[in-house]
């Protein structure tokens, strides 16, 4: 079990100077009015709150952000009121847990108009504090991960609704690791025989994928050192979701799924960026129609990188995307990047036009009556 001094020296670890007595304060306070509330695991419920808390701290979050964390289910579960968490943490903190109350509350209709009002309703919980969503989606992670405990009618639910809705909104936030811890766990829950099918597969083909990557990085190192470019390249299967998505859209077998790689190369400079491309171009023929310059005409979360697909060493396809640090760092975190401590400026302080995406969907929705046209424009 996560425990507070896990999630204190992890703040400090991103963070040297921070006050982190917010996040003692939080936890006492949380032990206290959720005494003696177990959760089905067995374990008490204080366990959940850890659990997401050090999920914020894995993205870097500020410490309000994590004291909300650990206060997030406090005015849902336990005798606590708004107005208690606002005189003992401050309004900052008290209208993040708020928020997720908020949406927590939110009840469910059909599949299709449930998944539009509430990606709706959540970004507009967004539009005030986007740290809302960064709790939320720490909460339905770690609820997702434990999962295991409820009966299976409740996985089927729980396990779909966090497919329609938090996965996407994981995902259009730019945060992509949550995105495929949600997804795979959800194909766990609802599709296990595939799920396995993917896994054992996989795990066949272990020696030849690594020979593969291994290939594949020492082709492209040796290329880049040769002309001067210092790179880290980085390879990786894709999460059992996305090959079980191309086994559909595709109408194929495990067997037959060949792009299971991708492939990143991590660079210094955007002038860098573009020259990799053209090595990489240089080894291997590029597909047609399958390059995107997120670089010139960056993704609405401020995601950045160029994306080609090429015929690698062994006749298959290969997706490689090319990035900076910087972008890497925006790549891995999304939004929440933004909410990073920096040097100079408080914690949680970003520039008016990094929301701008926001701002945009926002207006959008407010001319829009119907929630499925809304999702439409997401």
């Amino acid at each position: 079990m996560i425990r507070l001094t896990d999630i204190t020296s992890k703040v400090l670890e991103y963070h040297p100077k921070a006050d982190i007595e917010l996040i003692e304060k939080a936890y006492v306070y949380s032990a206290k009015v959720h005494q003696g509330q177990i959760r089905l695991s067995g374990e008490p419920y204080l366990s959940h709150l850890l659990e997401a808390a050090y999920i914020l701290t894995q993205l870097k979050m500020d410490v309000v952000c994590i004291a909300a964390g650990l206060l997030h289910d406090v005015i849902e579960d336990t005798p606590a009121d708004l107005k208690e968490v606002t005189e003992l943490f401050g309004e900052e903190t008290a209208n993040i847990v708020d928020g997720v109350t908020k949406i927590s509350k939110i009840h469910f209709k059909n599949r299709e108009l449930r998944q539009a009002e509430n990606v709706r309703k959540m970004i507009l919980a967004m539009s005030n504090d986007i740290r809302v969503i960064l709790v939320k989606l720490a909460d339905r992670l770690h609820n997702m991960r434990t999962l295991g405990f409820q009966s299976e009618r409740k996985q089927k639910l729980i396990a779909t609704e966090t497919l329609d809705i938090y996965a996407p909104l994981a995902g259009r936030m730019g945060i992509h690791w949550i995105k495929s811890g949600l997804e795979d766990l959800c194909l766990y829950y609802l599709e296990p025989e595939i799920y396995t099918r993917i896994k054992n597969e996989t795990s066949q083909r272990k020696n030849e994928i690594d020979t593969f990557i291994k290939e594949v990085k020492q082709r492209v190192s040796e290329k880049l050192t040769e002309v001067g470019i210092q790179a880290t390249i980085t390879g990786r299967q894709k999460n059992s979701y996305s090959i079980y998505r191309k086994m559909v859209d595709q109408d194929l077998n495990v067997s037959q799924v060949y792009d299971v790689i991708a492939f990143r190369v991590i660079v210094h400079s955007i002038k860098e960026c573009y020259e990799v491309l053209g090595h990489i171009h240089s080894i291997w023929k590029p597909v047609q129609k399958r390059f995107k310059d997120y670089i010139s005409v960056p993704k609405a979360n401020m995601y950045q990188s160029l994306h080609t697909t090429v015929i690698g060493p062994f006749g298959e396809r290969m997706e490689v995307q090319i990035r900076t640090w910087d972008m890497n760092l925006v790549a891995e975190s999304g939004i929440a990047a933004h909410w990073r401590y920096k040097e100079g400026r408080g914690a949680g302080k970003t520039d008016e036009s990094q929301f701008e995406w926001l701002k945009q969907l926002l207006g959008w929705q407010k001319d829009l009556q119907d929630p499925l046209e809304f999702l439409d424009t997401v």
